[in-house]
């Protein structure tokens, strides 16, 4: 299998594709990454994914599964439109899988009153960044692929909440009474394993924890586990990448298939998130 974008998400799940038996080539963006890599049990190849794939060996043009997990970093919708709609398309024009799996965000719901929101909830982002990611779905599910649509990804070395609250950079916004939705690495990489199997239908899986919070509450966890006092009450942040949402993202959809995720809050992973 080709596992496109390995990173902090894709590296983890190369490892569980492997160690599942599956022979696994990792592609990542860097030959920076590829040499940092190099000795894992899975193959490695820098590769551009939106420009030519033709020194991957033809060997892999055929692979039982592809899955799209290349991230834009903090690009806007210039480098969302590369990596993630014109990444996929040219992808799926250089390989011929058995089947695709497309990550996605539950940004692409846009409520923001709190209410739960599941798979066939309505999706109208306010950004065109969101915009995007739906054109990318429409092409993965196009191809008889699977979407997983990931909230706030988080894990060893990696969790805004956590590190905007160590640095002092943290603010409840408006009160703090926002909802937010998170999944920890772990799991996502889990989920995906999960969605390859062949008895899975292709379709939208929304992939999260089982326990939205508000920003207050995330931070009170925070706070509670570090015995320090809350971040600063202030405005809502205008800039926010995806735009402004608050809703509780339902992932009984996934668990209807056997997944289920180890860490059921952000509370519970927090003793291993302070031990990185």
């Amino acid at each position: 299998m080709v596992i496109a974008g390995c990173g902090f998400l894709g590296e983890a799940a190369a490892f569980l594709f492997s160690e599942s038996g599956s022979r696994v080539l990792g592609l990542c963006a860097t030959e920076t990454t590829e040499a940092r890599l190099k000795g894992k049990p899975f193959e490695v190849r820098a590769a551009n994914i939106t420009g030519s794939l033709a020194g991957i060996p033809q060997e892999w043009k055929q692979p039982d599964l592809l899955v799209h997990c290349a991230s834009s970093g903090r690009g806007g919708a210039d480098e969302y439109r590369a990596i993630y709609r014109d990444g996929l398309s040219n992808l799926l024009e250089f390989f011929t899988p058995r089947r695709v799996i497309f990550t996605s965000s539950t940004s692409v719901y846009a409520q923001e009153s709190g209410e739960w929101v599941d798979e066939r909830s309505p999706t109208e982002p306010a950004r065109e960044t969101g915009r995007i990611l739906l054109e990318a779905e429409a092409l993965a599910l196009a191809a008889g692929g699977v979407v997983a649509r990931l909230a706030g990804l988080y894990g060893p070395g990696r969790s805004l909440y956590l590190r905007k609250f160590l640095e002092g950079s943290a603010v409840l916004e408006e009160d703090g009474a926002r909802w937010t939705n998170q999944i920890h690495r772990d799991d996502a990489a889990r989920a995906l394993i999960s969605l390859a199997a062949s008895a899975v239908p292709p379709d939208l899986f929304n992939v999260c924890d089982d326990s939205p919070a508000t920003q207050r509450d995330l931070y009170g966890w925070i706070a509670g586990f570090l015995d320090r006092p809350l971040p600063p009450e202030g405005p809502r942040d205008p800039d926010r990448k995806r735009g402004w949402t608050s809703k509780r993202v339902s992932n009984a959809k996934m668990r209807s298939i056997g997944w289920s995720p180890r860490f059921a809050s952000y509370a519970d992973a927090l003793p291993w998130l302070m031990e990185k």
